[in-house]
């Protein structure tokens, strides 16, 4: 029991960085659209610079840099040149994810660094919760503080409630004298370089090596967790660990129901397509306004001004 709650932890690491990253760039109004593609390139980077130097951090740091840089275009072309978001994300995808193909092709199949385990004295040897959560390494430790410090920072600060307020009300954050396009500009690419570090988390620790498929889906099902969890950090992290058990489980029922673990790692779509009629039928609209905090933990919807370029008047 303790080594596949333990499992199902350190599976859902790099899914949830990449969420926390795009709830935070979608918070502040941009939608980034090329986190398949992003992972993919950024999991590709990180192995190959990590082969090449022989050491794991070093492939992080370049990861973090790919993913930034895609998310720095897209936030160039939505603000400065007021492109569609959701096109640009789309094509830098398929461009990411073509590149990822061609430059990691002769690593294919090598074998390079990974990032060592790192369990915590004392804390480690807690009956159940020190195997689960103590007995981990960096990425794992990495993804726990990313929930806490981006629901803190959401709720806790002042810079918190200027994101929200660039990516509900930007015109009145304008008013406010809160620069929106710089701020969306710096989230974006934040959200991004977290988006990148996922995708090194994937080749350097949770499937060591690279091929083609190594992230596949990831970055759509990131996309989904971030609208599952309605932009929230804790109810996004909670999809993650959903989707985490379901890949461990799908892994321990391979032998046993081949058809079963085929069906659950592709789980999370269907339910976030039923999570999302439910949350915008008029039947949970009257119910939240009747039960305003059952609509707070269930669901809530997106920031106003996603996807909206603002221009000063």
């Amino acid at each position: 029991m303790e080594a596949t709650f333990n499992s199902i932890i350190a599976a859902a690491a790099p899914l949830i960085i990449a969420s926390m990253g795009e709830t935070i760039t979608e918070k502040s109004g941009v939608i980034n659209l090329s986190l398949e593609g992003s992972i993919r390139l950024s999991a590709m980077t990180a192995f190959a610079v990590a082969f090449w130097v022989g050491h794991a951090l070093v492939g992080f740091v370049a990861a973090a840099l790919v993913g930034a840089a895609i998310a720095a275009i897209i936030a160039y072309s939505s603000i400065g040149l007021k492109l569609n978001q959701i096109a640009v994300g789309f094509v830098l995808t398929l461009l990411a994810i073509d590149l990822a193909s061609f430059l990691g092709d002769s690593f294919v199949g090598e074998r390079g660094p990974r990032v060592p385990p790192l369990p915590i004295p004392f804390l480690s040897d807690i009956p159940f919760f020190g195997k689960v959560f103590f007995d981990q390494d960096l990425v794992v430790y990495f993804s726990f503080l990313t929930i806490a410090a981006t629901w803190w920072f959401f709720y806790r600060t002042r810079p918190g409630l200027n994101i929200q307020g660039i990516g509900e009300r930007p015109a009145a954050a304008f008013a406010r004298g809160v620069n929106v396009n710089k701020l969306r500009f710096w989230y974006t690419v934040l959200g991004g370089a977290m988006v990148g570090i996922a995708g090194a988390a994937y080749s350097l620790d949770v499937k060591l090596g690279w091929r083609e498929t190594l992230t596949l889906n990831l970055g759509w099902i990131a996309l989904a967790m971030v609208i599952f969890g309605g932009w929230h950090p804790l109810r996004v992290a909670l999809g993650a660990y959903m989707f985490g058990a379901l890949q461990v489980l799908a892994f321990q029922l391979q032998d046993v129901f081949p058809g079963v673990s085929q069906v659950l790692p592709v789980a999370p779509f269907p339910l976030m397509i039923l999570a999302l009629v439910f949350v915008y039928s008029d039947w949970f609209s009257k119910l939240g306004d009747r039960f305003p905090r059952m609509r707070n933990l269930l669901g809530s919807e997106a920031p106003a001004g996603l996807g909206q370029v603002f221009e000063r008047e």
